[in-house]
């Protein structure tokens, strides 16, 4: 590996995901000097953006990359390194945290600590991130969402025929379904044509709101960010005194380059942005930078995960964008009971998705399998415990330690839906709750906290 010559910018983003490329586009209106830098390349719009075998199957666009548990065993995390980070790949559906989410939560495995702030100190930030990303909702449609707030850019996607007759059906039943707040281009000259692959799928016609799309673009366009593709942070480099960081060492086409700044934004998710740090460690840091505290990396969090598909015999759910209803009926505390979370639906399940839980079944019974179903999310909050890490293993390795917490309160969230999907007609209900592999909904880890020291 060589060395090549340093270069000096203002401002140094590392990681285009949502945090890194909203800052840069933030950023890209004044007057400094930014570089924006990606471990990946560009994702490419191709054929296989929409093809369920690459995606599902072959795992076309996850990094190739072997994180090892606690026990040393391997697997695949669900990464993808790309201009725009993990939202090429998301639902769009962009929900606010309630206001309720930042106060202490008591659940009956432990506390949901409270934040340094509260949801009104965040609300004009919410309202500026809607507009560039252009999201479609009802500001009144769930009672749990915060008020007064400001109107949505764009009205609510409005639901396919199977999905509005069960909106109406859930109504009837006493619960308060609502449209899902989705950040995508469908609207009078959009480009979005309503297709059956968007959860989980890039978009090949650049109408999902996804970071590089609506952020990165646009940030490039002023002149003032410059964007480095498939450059890996190695580590930042601290000034002797340990009292700020004053450079960091990128690692780009076998060369290693050393970038300064005058400041730094480590924006690779929670779990990649603690290894960085962690990785940075030096004599003023001797277990990684900013952890003085021994937190860095602590209180891995990433949600409960339950996919359900419900099946009825004689159902036909020719239902192409699912994903468009929301339920939050369970997300709060009631009388005598803890809150459990979040019900929404998912993408459209397709036949060869079920093909790694169903290798024996045919390709046309699993198609027929998939029409008779519709498909929802459970999410309920896990709780932060020190003991679920990262670990940073030499220059690239991440060992992810995590046992699942509060799921207690998920078990009652998914038996409470599948008592209401029987209610409705639904006598076959399969699930899966999702395991360590699932780092999507990465968070903790590197958390803040309102102590100076």
């Amino acid at each position: 590996m060589t060395e090549a010559a340093s270069r000096s910018y203002d401002i140094v983003i590392i990681g285009s995901g949502p945090a890194g490329a909203t800052i840069a586009h933030s950023l890209s209106l004044s007057d400094a000097r930014i570089l924006l830098v990606e471990r990946g390349p560009y994702l490419p719009r191709e054929a296989a953006n929409w093809d369920v075998g690459a995606v599902f199957l072959d795992r076309r666009y996850r990094a190739k990359e072997s994180w090892t548990d606690r026990k040393g065993r391997q697997f695949q995390p669900g990464i993808h390194y790309y201009v725009g980070g993990n939202s090429k790949v998301y639902a769009a559906v962009m929900l606010r945290y309630r206001r309720q989410d930042f106060e202490a939560i008591n659940y009956r495995e432990g506390l949901s600590p409270a934040w340094p702030f509260g949801y009104d100190e965040l609300a004009p930030y919410y309202d500026r991130a809607e507009a560039l990303y252009g999201v479609h909702g009802r500001a009144d449609a769930d009672p749990t969402e915060p008020s007064p707030r400001a109107a949505y850019p764009f009205g609510a996607v409005p639901h396919e025929p199977v999905i509005a007759e069960l909106s109406d059906r859930l109504s009837a039943m006493g619960l308060r379904p609502f449209n899902l707040p989705l950040a995508i281009d469908l609207h009078n000259g959009g480009t979005c044509v309503r297709c059956a692959t968007c959860d989980a799928f890039p978009c090949q016609v650049g109408a999902k709101g996804d970071a590089e799309v609506r952020c990165v673009r646009a940030a490039l366009t002023s002149g003032r960010v410059r964007l480095m593709t498939e450059t890996f942070a190695r580590r930042l480099l601290a000034s002797p005194d340990g009292r700020r960081v004053e450079a960091v060492e990128l690692e780009r086409d076998g060369d290693c380059i050393k970038i300064s700044a005058d400041r730094f934004v480590v924006s690779c998710g929670a779990i990649n942005s603690a290894a960085l740090l962690l990785r940075s460690a030096g004599s003023a840091h001797p277990t990684g930078l900013a952890n003085g505290s021994d937190q860095v990396g602590r209180n891995y969090m990433v949600h409960n995960n339950t996919a359900v598909m419900a099946l009825a015999p004689r159902l036909r759910n020719r239902t192409r964008l699912q994903k468009t209803l929301g339920l939050h009926d369970f997300y709060l505390a009631a009388p005598g009971r803890e809150p459990l979370g979040s019900v929404q639906t998912l993408g459209k399940i397709k036949g060869a998705m079920l093909k790694p839980l169903l290798p024996w079944a045919p390709n046309a019974a699993l198609d027929k399998l998939s029409e008779r179903s519709i498909d929802w999310w459970l999410m309920s909050e896990d709780l932060p415990h020190p003991d679920n890490r990262v670990v940073a293993e030499g220059a690239r390795s991440i060992r992810l330690e995590w046992r699942p917490t509060n799921l207690a309160a998920h078990t009652d969230l998914v038996r409470a839906w599948k008592r209401h999907l029987r209610a409705l007609g639904f006598p076959v209900l399969l699930s899966r709750r999702l395991g360590i592999e699932a780092t999507s909904h990465q968070c903790g880890t590197v958390r803040m906290g309102d102590d100076p020291a």
